[in-house]
């Protein structure tokens, strides 16, 4: 893939994936324009788990736009091995950023081109989630300290008021989200990430989960060796069902999901979890 050269410095190029199942034909359509009017994408990966490969037609509607659609219908490897079919071709297209994106997502045209210009003035950061909101303007508070099994348990299973001050907490709400933090875990719906990082260290989803939690393990990863930031000068719409607490069986996939996870990383013990999360407290100050 060429790169273009605007003046003096290199402009970069930035792909990006989204993995369907059954999905709404009129949600991806939202996504569809936000992805094209941005103008910055060069490749759209659509990696299509669902069990026919009806959603093929978008490649040919799409065919004259300027973004080049790469429609892969695949067997339901899970959320995170699918997304890491795009990246390693992405990386082998030489491409500088990738973004993950989840088909309930969707921006204005200007918020790529913003990320963009943030990424490039701060090299040290391997990703970073713009201000995200719902629908209605309401502010999801998706910057987060590295989970105990207590966090997860209190926000999912017991009534909120029990577990206020321990939420509030786990997802730094006293930061004011109104400026840049580097927390360790963030949101997967919308992820934006330097390409030349995941290479070199080779970070890439576990593909171990099938859904829910990769993108905890993942950025935990980020985390280790750059910057995982939160910018919120630019906001992004995420239509956010909560499916985990409508579903049963999205509810034991989610119960799965955190089980690896803290097998992996401990449940405890976990020196890195807490020397993560008091570096973070510290960092954005004034929340204990």
């Amino acid at each position: 893939m060429d790169k273009e050269f605007v003046g003096s410095s290199q402009k970069a190029v930035v792909t990006a994936s989204v993995v369907l199942f059954n999905t709404p034909r009129t949600q991806l359509e939202r996504l569809f324009k936000a992805i094209f009017e941005s103008e910055c994408v060069k490749i759209f990966y659509i990696i299509d788990n669902s069990p026919n490969d009806a959603m093929r037609i978008l490649q040919e509607i799409y065919s004259a736009a300027q973004t080049k659609i790469r429609y892969i219908h695949n067997a339901n490897l899970g959320y995170g091995a699918s997304h890491n079919l795009a990246m390693q071709e992405a990386i082998e297209q030489d491409a500088d950023y990738h973004v993950v994106l989840n088909p309930d997502i969707y921006f204005e045209a200007n918020v790529l081109s913003e990320l963009i210009r943030f990424m490039d003035a701060n090299t040290d950061a391997a990703y970073v989630l713009p201000r995200v909101e719902y629908p209605n303007g309401e502010l999801q508070y998706l910057c987060k300290l590295l989970p105990t099994p207590a966090d997860l348990i209190f926000r999912r299973f017991l009534p909120k008021s029990w577990g206020k001050k321990r939420d509030d907490r786990y997802c730094l709400k006293a930061s004011g989200y109104d400026k840049v933090m580097n927390p360790p875990c963030l949101s997967g719906c919308f992820m934006f990430m330097r390409l030349s990082v995941l290479k070199e260290h080779d970070i890439f989803f576990d593909d171990g989960y099938f859904m829910y939690c990769e993108d905890f393990d993942l950025i935990r990863r980020l985390h280790r060796v750059a910057k995982t930031l939160y910018y919120p000068n630019v906001k992004i719409v995420h239509d956010h069902a909560r499916e985990s607490y409508k579903n049963r069986a999205m509810l034991r996939a989610h119960i799965k999901s955190a089980v690896r996870y803290f097998c992996k990383w401990g449940w405890c013990f976990d020196r890195e979890r807490r020397e993560m999360n008091k570096r973070c407290l510290r960092e954005i100050g004034g929340v204990r």
